[in-house]
């Protein structure tokens, strides 16, 4: 870590400063995995809890110790104990994704200002907390939903502080080669992070849910104690010889409109709101949906959800290798979004006839709506926070991280939303907004696709045949 930060490689020889820059960046690509898996493993619990909050109790034997007005709901916590509980779990996971989606926006502003280290550390201690403090609502006893709608706002404000910062580490340190495929694999704690999540909770689930929230909570907090002690923001190279004018540009972070102004950003941007509200809404809604249509028991849909989230990672891999291999992000995003449709209406119709398809299905979803949404949010990310345009300016990543995944948070807090306004009229209505979402990201991406063939289109024709 001293010879990274005295930007003086010339104490060891090349070989082996070589291989101790390889060392570093499998590092810290190790690291900043654990991180951001500690941030989805966070965020996960309360889509298992939701069905042990709100239960069909008629089929529950009644302690005799108990007095029992209600049959029907007599086991629910309350207030999820109304007719309108789906309502109100959409108010919970909105607080969540709203503050998350308006804080992102601030977020990569101050993480291109401050020390990545302490930004990170603060944001997962943060984060710990007030995970803990839902969970505690059931020791405390709190069946206000004030308290758990206000934990959750803040608990999406401090949230935003993982992504853009850990894309900007991953960015400092690996270039654009290779990109697609690091960060295909690397985006794979984003599934990592929602299986662990679902396993822990479905844990607890059933005999104290409180502890699904603790005990992510508490593991959160202590990746944030690791990234304080040993995280390295970046490389520096000491070959590079920088005059006086462009280590001047390069200290300058980007302002939001001059990210704004980078060829592609607007385009991903609205191509991930539409990804992510179809991403989201299985995150938060899947076991719920498949514990009503399934009649699954609460932990079974939970482990039975973390199949999709298994073909996630399958998809942002095999996204990212394609893409490294064709050169093609937009063109990769915009295939995997065009297949991606039909088969959000197969498994609406076919998916729970039987256990070979419902596994099968949930890989083939998962794969094909989480692959284009990893793809955007890594190495599109990294690639458009080191655009040409920028003339070696490399404090832009973090705002440009910011400003798509908040972009996206936007559809990522509208999808949650309208699946628990439209759910009660019929699932069936829920997937019909989903395959519209997913029709409007790939209509996005075309955009951004046809530009490029254009661009070209047009090098190529003023580019002269040569003589073979």
């Amino acid at each position: 870590i001293e010879i990274i930060k005295a930007n003086d490689w010339s104490i060891i020889d090349p070989h082996c400063a070589a291989q101790t820059k390889c060392l570093y960046r499998g590092f810290i690509l190790v690291l900043t995995f654990l991180f951001y898996t500690a941030y989805h493993l966070s965020r996960k619990p309360i889509s298992i809890v939701k069905s042990e909050l709100h239960r069909n109790c008629s089929n529950i034997i009644q302690p005799k110790d108990i007095n029992i007005t209600n049959n029907v709901t007599w086991c629910d916590w309350p207030p999820f104990d109304q007719d309108n509980y789906q309502t109100l779990f959409g108010v919970l996971d909105n607080c969540f994704l709203v503050a998350y989606a308006i804080g992102m926006f601030f977020s990569g502003i101050f993480g291109e200002r401050l020390p990545l280290r302490y930004y990170l550390s603060i944001g997962m201690l943060m984060s710990g907390l007030f995970t803990c403090l839902f969970g505690l609502g059931f020791y405390w006893n709190i069946h206000s939903l004030g308290y758990y709608a206000f934990v959750q706002v803040m608990n999406g404000l401090v949230q935003t502080t993982g992504w853009p910062a850990v894309v900007a580490c991953v960015g400092n340190w690996f270039g654009k080669g290779k990109r697609g495929f690091i960060m295909g694999v690397w985006n794979s704690h984003t599934s990592v992070g929602n299986i662990l999540g679902s396993l822990i909770a479905g844990v607890f689930v059933s005999t104290a849910w409180g502890l699904s929230f603790i005990v992510p909570g508490i593991i959160i907090a202590c990746t944030g104690v690791l990234c304080f002690f040993f995280l390295v923001e970046s490389e520096f190279q000491r070959e590079l010889l920088i005059s006086s004018a462009s280590c001047k540009l390069q200290n300058e972070a980007i302002s939001f409109l001059g990210a704004l102004c980078i060829p592609g950003v607007v385009e991903f941007s609205l191509c991930l709101l539409f990804a992510k509200l179809v991403s989201y809404t299985f995150l938060y809604w899947l076991p719920l949906y498949i514990s009503n249509v399934a009649h699954f028991e609460a932990k079974e849909a939970g482990d039975m959800s973390t199949l999709f989230d298994v073909g996630g990672i399958l998809g942002g891999i095999l996204a990212g290798l394609v893409s490294d291999y064709t050169g093609g992000r937009a063109t990769t995003c915009c295939v995997m979004l065009v297949v991606a449709a039909p088969m959000l209406f197969l498994y609406n119709y076919i998916g729970q006839r039987s256990l070979g398809t419902t596994i099968g299905m949930l890989l083939l979803c998962g794969a094909l709506v989480n692959g284009p949404y990893a793809l955007i949010t890594t190495a599109v990310s990294a690639d458009l926070g080191t655009h040409e345009s920028l003339k070696g300016n490399a404090r832009a990543l973090s705002t440009v991280t910011a400003i798509i995944d908040g972009t996206g948070s936007i559809g990522a807090a509208l999808g949650p939303l309208l699946a628990g306004v439209i759910s009660p009229s019929g699932w069936n209505n829920v997937f019909y907004m989903l395959i519209s979402a997913d029709v409007l990201a790939c209509l996005c991406n075309t955009t951004k696709t046809t530009k490029l063939t254009a661009k070209v289109t047009k090098q190529t024709k003023l580019q002269p045949y040569k003589q073979i």
